[in-house]
């Protein structure tokens, strides 16, 4: 087996594999009624993965010492969560933090 049919059914591997792995939840949930209480549970999982992409940009880790502050991400950060809290819609969410980065990069 040559090197470029190698990588080309790794990547198809991988491929099925995320597929399947973000298709099998909803085949199984669809058969089964959730109880109350793991539905209220996983209502939170978008926005705890949203606040730990948002953290993860804001600050930087280094071994050994404190979390510092990412300023131009942070200077980003807060138009766009103002923009969240008013309009709530993801499309005008994006496009504000998309224009307050480039200002900002442009800026400084």
């Amino acid at each position: 087996m040559g090197i470029n049919t190698y990588i080309l059914l790794t990547i198809l591997g991988c491929g099925l594999v995320t597929w399947l792995s973000r298709v099998i939840p909803f085949i199984l949930v669809k058969n089964f009624v959730l109880p109350t209480n793991l539905i209220k549970l996983l209502s939170f999982v978008p926005v705890a993965i949203m606040t730990a992409l948002v953290i993860q940009n804001i600050l930087i880790f280094k071994i050994g010492s404190w979390p510092s502050v990412n300023w131009l991400n942070f200077g980003a950060a807060i138009p766009t969560i103002i923009s969240a809290f008013i309009s709530k819609s993801l499309l005008i969410i994006v496009i504000i933090g998309i224009i307050s980065m480039a200002l900002l990069r442009f800026i400084l």
